[in-house]
């Protein structure tokens, strides 16, 4: 089997490709706005939502032309969330993937067009799955995003600023906010592979696997952010390619700030186990999402 280093490289450019060919051209007009998508989408960025579609799909046998279009969708509803949550009235961050953050080169207005724009993109590159789960997927991504996942945990984010927050809460809000998209890449690689709708879906194999996989994913999601707000902690701007320490000069509730650093560290190694665990029953198939869980635990940026 491919080194995972090689698997890592050859996918991420496979996905850089289909971003750059699903993304409307620069020079189109209006052209302002094209030119900041792209600025937001392409070129950077460790591609984690994107590699896990395609990870989870390859190992339910999922065909490679669904996949990619379900892993451009995720990323371009992760690079529009990226570009809101730097802007002033949110997180007020001038430093995302080593370079200066949208609202910074082309203006708050803008910047907010560009989230827009690219929420939309994401739905409309979803929909052009020609799958008997597609109306399925449209809505897993749907809510991964709205009020029950993403934007609702970023609101709880926002109100929880300078407040004493209990361990259970704060789970919930990063289940929410980092975790519910993570969840829904795994689950829309797998969605691909549904090629016989109801009847594919009620197979013991199929429903199993499934099963196999939204605890991985569950577990996943979390320990994502588990290690984002130790790195925050322990990383540097010059590696994490955003600003460090953002966090604790904004007040807001992390992991470590409401664990401690070793609980912390302890907890982001009991969710990897889990992740590792839940996947046993694949076997091999599921290679590339243990691997993608070793990276995700185990990064330094």
């Amino acid at each position: 089997m491919t080194p995972f280093p090689d698997w890592i490289g050859a996918h991420a450019a496979r996905i850089e490709r289909a971003l750059e060919a699903a993304l409307p051209p620069a020079d189109e007009r209006p052209a302002q706005l094209h030119e900041a998508m792209r600025y937001a989408v392409l070129g950077g960025g460790k591609r984690v939502r994107p590699l896990l579609v395609l990870a989870a799909g390859e190992a339910v046998g999922a065909p490679g032309p669904a996949l990619d279009l379900a892993g451009c969708a995720v990323e371009l509803i992760h690079a529009y969330s990226l570009v809101h949550d730097d802007l002033p009235c949110m997180d007020d961050d001038v430093l995302r993937r080593g370079r200066p953050t949208v609202h910074v080169v082309f203006g708050e207005a803008l910047a907010m067009l560009v989230g827009d724009a690219l929420q939309a993109q994401a739905f409309e590159v979803l929909a052009r799955i020609d799958r008997p789960a597609a109306a399925r997927m449209v809505a897993e991504l749907a809510f991964a995003a709205g009020s029950r996942g993403m934007a609702g945990g970023q609101a709880i984010d926002l109100a929880a600023v300078g407040e004493a927050i209990a361990p259970d809460a704060l789970e919930d809000m990063h289940r929410r906010k980092t975790g519910a998209l993570l969840r829904a890449s795994v689950r829309l690689g797998a969605m691909c592979a549904d090629v016989a709708g109801d009847a594919a879906a009620s197979s013991k194999d199929h429903r199993e696997t499934a099963a196999c996989l939204d605890a991985y994913a569950e577990a996943i999601g979390l320990a994502f952010q588990v290690v984002d707000d130790i790195l925050d902690v322990e990383g540097d701007a010059a590696s994490l390619g955003k600003t460090a320490g953002k966090d604790a000069q904004s007040s807001k509730p992390t992991y470590v700030s409401v664990l401690g650093l070793g609980e912390s560290k302890r907890m982001a190694a009991r969710l990897h186990a889990a992740a590792l665990e839940a996947l046993a029953p694949l076997g091999e198939r599921a290679r590339r999402l243990r691997e993608i869980a070793d990276l995700i635990v185990l990064r330094r940026s």
